[in-house]
């Protein structure tokens, strides 16, 4: 084969068209793979309307890419990888190496990270070239369908809570059953969390607990979100995957003293929470960002041992514009997933 599809916008905000391409040869440190999935993410948008600086078109989006390496450029075999070999690549597509943060091991904060999507072509295609840095080894229980989401929504909820101040036991709150949140929910519980489920409407409280939630606050039962979680103790922990600045703010008196508000849910729009609200009960509020291909490899991992699986719908490739109108309209349950085969 000669040629390949992608999926590509040419202008900014515009729709996806298919178009072909002529098959390119991955160079030095780097591999070709032949895509089987990609999940469409939501963060897909900010290069579709160019919203970031260094957007150029056409674009082909795609950071939740999973399939099986088809072809090696120089040195990439000296990373272990071969032709065969099963992996994704996550929003982390690769790190400069020498920036401040690389120098310090800390490569998800590299100053020139290089998201697929952005820094070269993404995965709503047959076929994606990408550094081996940022490759992850999918474990055989996962289907590719699967593995792709992980690499993003995957690996950030997970991250997120085994980087937290949470030990077995704590009280551990979710914000948000989404595309992240029924992952956090899931990893939540996995990790030994007395979990706690937080998201609007009394409707959605079996289905917390089918995810393994022990309790479920509906945020718009009346009772503040912050008067529920005080009532079971207070949470040590808050994932906030919900990217809602209101609702994330309304969590912040339901933090235990010395607890800890993870925030991986983004809304441009500022949080409401005063100074008093941190110091007067010690809390700590901090972003998480995803995480490299040794995190998403861990996290699929994980996910294998404890029979945790992203909700996906999918959809082929050539449907690719009624499948990202549908996860930006938010009717998405869970995860939209576009495949080549």
């Amino acid at each position: 084969m000669t040629t390949y599809r992608v999926a590509q916008v040419t202008t900014a905000g515009g729709s996806f068209e298919l178009a072909e391409r002529d098959v390119p040869e991955p160079g030095p440190g780097q591999v070709r793979i032949a895509v089987e999935a990609c999940g469409i993410c939501h963060s897909d948008a900010m290069f579709v309307n160019a919203a970031v600086p260094g957007v150029t078109f056409p674009e082909v989006a795609g950071h939740e890419i999973a399939g099986s390496v088809e072809a090696l450029g120089e040195g990439a075999q000296e990373w272990g990888w071969r032709v065969g070999d099963r992996v994704a690549v996550g929003w982390f597509g690769g790190s400069c190496g020498h920036c401040k943060p690389c120098r310090q091991g800390d490569f998800i904060v590299c100053a020139n990270l290089k998201v697929p999507g952005w820094a070269y072509d993404g995965g709503f295609a047959e076929k994606a070239v990408a550094p081996v840095d940022a490759l992850a080894r999918i474990p055989d229980a996962l289907a590719a369908s699967d593995a792709g989401p992980m690499a993003c929504a995957g690996v950030t909820t997970y991250n997120g809570l085994r980087h937290s101040s949470a030990r077995p036991g704590d009280l551990v709150a979710v914000l948000g059953l989404g595309g992240l949140g029924h992952l956090g929910v899931q990893y939540a519980v996995a990790m030994g969390f007395e979990t706690a489920a937080i998201a609007r409407g009394a409707e959605k409280a079996d289905f917390a607990k089918q995810l393994g939630a022990h309790h479920y606050i509906d945020s718009t039962s009346g009772t503040p979100v912050a008067e529920a979680l005080q009532s079971l103790g207070g949470a040590n922990v808050v994932l906030a995957t919900a990217g809602n600045s209101e609702a994330i703010t309304a969590t912040v008196d339901g933090i235990a003293p010395r607890g800890e508000l993870v925030v991986i849910g983004a809304d441009p729009e500022p949080m409401g929470i005063s100074p008093l609200q941190l110091i007067m009960g010690a809390r700590v509020v901090r972003g998480h960002p995803s995480g490299t291909a040794q995190d998403v490899q861990d996290t699929m991992e994980f996910s294998a041992l404890h029979g945790i699986r992203p909700m996906t719908e999918t959809v082929p490739l050539d449907d690719v514009d009624a499948a990202y109108g549908k996860m930006l309209a938010g009717r998405a349950r869970f995860r939209m997933v576009l495949t080549t085969v």
